[in-house]
C-alpha cells in the first residue's frame, strides 16, 4: 500500500458513517418539545409513525392530517411523533416557537421531540440509524412507521398524505383488532 493511499484512509476515518448497535427503534431516545425525554422503547407494543416537520413549508397543512390520524387511532395504541427539523431550512428559529406556532394553528398534542437535524451526519442517532436501514427523508413531513417492536414497517414521501389509504392501511396492519 502507497503512503498517499494509507493518509487518504486516515483522513477518511473521521466521516465513515458510525456503526449502529441498536437493534431497532426502541433504543432511541428524543427530547421533547416540552422538556424531558421521549423514549420509544416506553411506546413499544403500538406502532409509532415519526414524521419530521417544518412550520414553512408547503406541506405543513399536514399536520391536519397527522392530527386527525392521531385522533382517530391513539386510543388503539398509535403514536404520532413529530419530529421538528431545519435540516432543509424551513423550521422555525427554536422549539419554543415551533411549539406555540403547532399548537395555536393546529391544535396539535400529539407528542414532538425537539429541533433535530433529520439527514447527514449531524442528524439525531435515530434517523442515522433509519438511513442505516435504507430509510432518509427526502424532505420535510417523511413519514417512517414502526411496528410495536421498533422495526421500520413502511416508508411514506412527503407526498403521501396522512389520511391517505397507504398509510392509514399500513396503521390499521398493526393495531390490534377493535
Amino acid at each position: 500500500m502507497r503512503r498517499r493511499d494509507i493518509l487518504i484512509g486516515v483522513l477518511a476515518l473521521p466521516f465513515a458513517a458510525p456503526a449502529f448497535s441498536a437493534a431497532s427503534a426502541a433504543d432511541f431516545t428524543f427530547p421533547s418539545i416540552d422538556g424531558g425525554t421521549i423514549d420509544l422503547a416506553g411506546l413499544r407494543g403500538g406502532p409509532v409513525l415519526v414524521v419530521n416537520t417544518a412550520s414553512r413549508c408547503g406541506f405543513t397543512d399536514q399536520y391536519d392530517g397527522l392530527q386527525a390520524l392521531y385522533d382517530r387511532y391513539r386510543d388503539r395504541g398509535l403514536t404520532v411523533l413529530g419530529v421538528p427539523s431545519n435540516t432543509f431550512r424551513q423550521e422555525l428559529a427554536d422549539a419554543e416557537s415551533v411549539k406555540e406556532f403547532c399548537e395555536v394553528n393546529f391544535a396539535i398534542d400529539f407528542p414532538m421531540t425537539g429541533l433535530l437535524d433529520v439527514r447527514g451526519p449531524a442528524s439525531h442517532p435515530f434517523y442515522r440509524w433509519a438511513a442505516s436501514q435504507g430509510v432518509e427523508p427526502a424532505w420535510n413531513f417523511h413519514k417512517i412507521l414502526l411496528d410495536g417492536e421498533g422495526a421500520i414497517a413502511a416508508s411514506f414521501s412527503t407526498q403521501v398524505r396522512p389520511l391517505s389509504a397507504q398509510v392509514t392501511g399500513a396503521v390499521e396492519a398493526l393495531l390490534p383488532r377493535a
